[in-house]
């Protein structure tokens, strides 16, 4: 996965991963805070107007790329840009159409951001669908992380450095995600896994 270049995919794993429902009245409040209208952000970005306004609507749910223009248009971090209120209530609901999804690059995979703002420094979590032929490439994550994969339906193959290990539904692989890794549907059948990011877990050696 990258955005305009593998460059920018470990500082949008950083920050993209952080999750919020309120990414549309968020995206609005520091518009508005910077006195832009749509048009405006819309040139400031490369982001096409009508995609802004339906984001600030919840109408769609923007891919990588989109969350980096943006956040880059609006000078903040992406953590900040997907940052909900901190007076929101503790019982918290979010529908599947208001979870923000995140896009590979060839389309095929897709990241549910189902983990919670606040525990994104450490633990971030998300619901993983591949069609077949998709692939998900990271790079490396802070030094000491490890990533869980459990299959839910299909089967998958998981790459990290150079080592291959497949692993299908019922099945849960772990693995150090402080280096290059990348998750791949090799099968005919689309797959589906909830994939847990545990930053700063271990210095593994």
């Amino acid at each position: 996965m990258g955005v305009e270049g593998r460059d920018k995919v470990k500082a949008l794993e950083a920050g993209a991963l952080a999750l919020s429902g309120q990414l549309g009245k968020t995206v609005q409040r520091l518009r508005k805070a910077y006195n832009l209208s749509l048009s405006e952000l819309s040139e400031h970005s490369g982001v096409a107007k009508s995609i802004i306004s339906q984001i600030e609507r919840n109408e769609t749910n923007p891919t990588l790329a989109t969350i980096w223009r943006l956040s880059q248009a609006l000078d903040v971090s992406i953590e900040r840009v997907l940052q909900a209120n901190d007076d929101e209530p503790f019982l918290e609901k979010t529908a599947r159409h208001d979870t923000p999804l995140l896009v590979s690059d060839d389309g095929r995979c897709r990241l549910s951001i189902i983990g919670w703002i606040k525990t994104v420094e450490w633990l971030q979590w998300y619901e993983f669908c591949a069609e077949p032929g998709g692939v998900l490439e990271s790079e490396a994550h802070q030094r000491g992380s490890v990533e869980s994969l459990s299959l839910l339906d299909g089967e998958l193959e998981v790459e990290v450095a150079g080592v291959v290990e497949r692993v299908r539904a019922g099945e849960t692989l772990r693995y150090r995600c402080d280096r290059p890794h990348l998750i791949r549907n090799a099968s005919n059948a689309p797959a589906t896994a909830l994939m847990v990011c545990i930053l700063k877990a271990a210095a593994m050696e």
